[in-house]
């Protein structure tokens, strides 16, 4: 009996041996793993070392537990994390982060009972720490702000949503039609499973709005903007990228893209800093195109993640600076983005909140001061919310929460607050022309605004105005004439959008005077042409320094002296009427010239009329070829017009 029980004592002694070992080489394992910030693939290592070390090995038991569950909390998976730091709590592991830790975790899986018991037991170690108080805080609140009653309203876009993660929306193009944003879906680039999150690497998709105005089926972006790497976050896009080193910890960077037609170019790396062991991500650009705003753990901030910013000139970046107190605190502030308006939005774990990440509104006064405010439930939860992006001036748009998901995988939902918001939209084009992506459109208020506005692609902007203010707008563009409106805003209790249209007059080519109207073989203008007269007036008032050829055409029917008597004093009319109406006689120059210069075909008269090319020059032979007199007429119609040409822009330009 001696022996048979020395033989099992031998046996166990064996088996715990043999398991010791085991634990140590998964420690050892997931060492490896967890130094390059491989957690995903270092927690299973951890958990077979805490599964293989004996219960009665309480020291060991709880440095595994805690290294388990360090990993669970960096891949958001909540609920393991919680089971591996109470467990480290059980098994006495000394570091007082574990409460820390567990609070905040047991806050982010919405038990807000069970965080207030840890966030007290860990400020009983260390008091007065402020995230733990502010943690403590948000635990208290957080149950009264899902009860209260809010104007925002979420919803998911079903054909937005995969069966992994997907997050980072940016609403771009004009009129906000398309929408991009960041995914692990299976139809990323790559086959390669992630080592820090399970999934595969994350890449760039788009969705675009068809006609209907619903969202089309998502697709990988054109152009060189996917990679085998992270990309989690115009014509130029700032983007964050991860690339990966087998050796090393993985650190995120910005990058910059440019678009060409419909494809975006191969990122670009953005170097704002010479320290390569800190992480660049969730890049955002001012309103004004001034700054760029950015998240970074890079030494100088007040813990964790910080967000910073530096100045984008005319030579290249300027200084980079933290954006400091309120914004920042000990914890980390991530996701900045701007509204058009200028209010600005990040997401934070540190500010009294919800749990998780909560998105925070920034407004800043003239005097530099900030005021925050927690946007609340529904549109912060007990989980990760982050990541917005406005559709134009609305207070509707997207943006990231990983909200009831026990893998901690983001989804992307609508978001929409009603308010009372004036705009104004206006479109830059060349008279008689198209529209012009060059222009500028200056933008001056009584109340001390001034603003400089350009363009989109198709020649429009889109600008909120305020009641009670009264505007004068500029629209500008080189080679081109300038065009003013004023706009005087009151108050209202519905939405309104003005609309104002910047016409240009070329400086290089004749610009035609439409609706300009003479008795039938007569130079006597009607009535009817007063009102574009009146126009050429407004527009010689607001180019003090241009002179102008008045020139007036014939068709070619009718004798050629004839034809040009006649339109010459058709061109004297046009400026009696301007000098009548204050402009100086020095600036006009009356030409007839009768059937001499032909209409050519500009590609907006083509556009109108298919029968016509764009270049054809309308001339008798040109015409008569056509049989039908339709057509004859319509060529003989666009051939007896009004015109002016510029001839000088520096008319008592240099006058003192």
């Amino acid at each position: 009996m001696n022996r048979e029980l020395r033989i099992i004592t031998r046996l166990l002694l064996l088996v715990l041996l043999f398991s010791a070992c085991t634990a140590e080489v998964h420690v050892k394992k997931g060492d490896q793993f967890f130094a390059i910030g491989e957690y995903f693939d270092a927690a299973p290592e951890y958990k077979k070392a805490y599964s293989r070390t004996p219960t009665t090995d309480k020291q060991k038991r709880g440095q595994r537990a805690w290294k388990m569950s360090e990993c669970y909390r960096r891949i958001n998976y909540t609920t393991k994390a919680i089971g591996g730091y109470q467990n480290a709590v059980r098994y006495g592991y000394p570091d007082s982060m574990a409460y820390f830790y567990l609070g905040q975790l047991q806050q982010k899986n919405g038990d807000y009972k069970s965080a207030i018991k840890s966030y007290t037991a860990f400020l009983e170690i260390v008091p007065d720490d402020t995230l733990a108080m502010n943690g403590l805080k948000g635990c208290e609140l957080a149950p009264k702000w899902k009860e209260e009653f809010s104007l925002y309203s979420i919803k998911k876009e079903p054909i937005l949503t995969s069966r992994r993660s997907d997050f980072c929306p940016a609403l771009l193009g004009d009129d906000s039609d398309m929408l991009y944003f960041t995914s692990t879906r299976n139809d990323a680039t790559g086959n390669e499973i992630s080592g820090i999150t399970g999934t595969k690497s994350a890449d760039i998709f788009f969705s675009r709005k068809d006609d209907s105005g619903k969202w089309e089926q998502p697709e990988p972006a054109e152009g060189e903007l996917n990679s085998e790497y992270e990309e989690p976050d115009g014509k130029t896009m700032y983007l964050s990228r991860c690339t990966y080193d087998a050796d090393f910890p993985r650190y995120a960077e910005i990058y910059t893209s440019s678009r060409s037609d419909a494809s975006w170019s191969k990122p670009q790396l953005l170097q704002i800093s010479k320290d390569t062991l800190s992480s660049y991500a969730h890049p955002a650009v001012s309103p004004d195109g001034m700054w760029l705003y950015f998240t970074s753990d890079m030494p100088g901030g007040q813990g964790g993640f910080d967000i910073w910013r530096i100045a984008l000139t005319e030579h290249g970046l300027g200084g980079v600076e933290n954006v400091g107190y309120p914004i920042n605190t000990p914890g980390d502030e991530m996701f900045p983005v701007f509204r058009p308006n200028g209010d600005f939005y990040f997401s934070s774990n540190g500010h009294i909140g919800m749990g998780g990440l909560d998105i925070f509104k920034g407004k800043c006064d003239s005097l530099g001061v900030w005021t925050l405010e927690n946007l609340k439930y529904p549109m912060n939860s007990s989980g990760d919310d982050f990541g917005m992006t406005f559709e134009g001036l609305h207070n509707r748009g997207f943006f990231s929460t990983n909200r009831g998901d026990a893998r901690g995988w983001d989804q992307i939902m609508y978001f929409e607050h009603p308010e009372v918001i004036q705009t104004v939209k206006g479109w830059v084009y060349e008279k008689d022309g198209y529209e012009l992506p060059e222009g500028l459109v200056y933008m001056v208020g009584d109340d001390g605004t001034y603003l400089k506005i350009s363009v989109r692609g198709d020649g429009s902007f889109e600008q909120e105005v305020k009641p009670k203010v009264n505007y004068v707008f500029l629209g500008t563009c080189q080679g081109y004439l300038n065009h003013k409106e004023e706009l005087s805003v009151d108050t209202s209790s519905v939405s309104q959008e003005f609309t104002l249209q910047f016409p240009l007059a070329s400086i290089n080519n004749p610009v035609l005077i439409r609706n300009i109207f003479y008795e039938f073989d007569s130079a006597e203008l009607l009535e009817s042409s007063c009102l574009a007269l009146d126009s050429l007036v407004d527009l010689l008032n607001e180019n003090p320094n241009v002179t102008i050829e008045l020139a007036a055409h014939c068709d070619y029917r009718g004798k050629d002296e004839y034809n040009e008597r006649l339109s010459q004093r058709r061109a004297e009319s046009v400026v009696n009427y301007l000098m009548v109406h204050g402009i100086d006689s020095v600036r006009l120059t009356p030409v007839g010239y009768g059937e001499k210069r032909p209409k050519v075909v500009t590609r907006k008269i083509a556009a109108t009329y298919d029968f016509l090319n764009e270049g054809d020059t309308l001339t008798e032979a040109f015409i008569l070829q056509f049989e039908d007199e339709e057509k004859q007429e319509i060529c003989n119609s666009l051939n007896r017009r009004t015109e002016f040409k510029v001839l000088r822009t520096t008319y008592r330009l240099f006058d003192v």
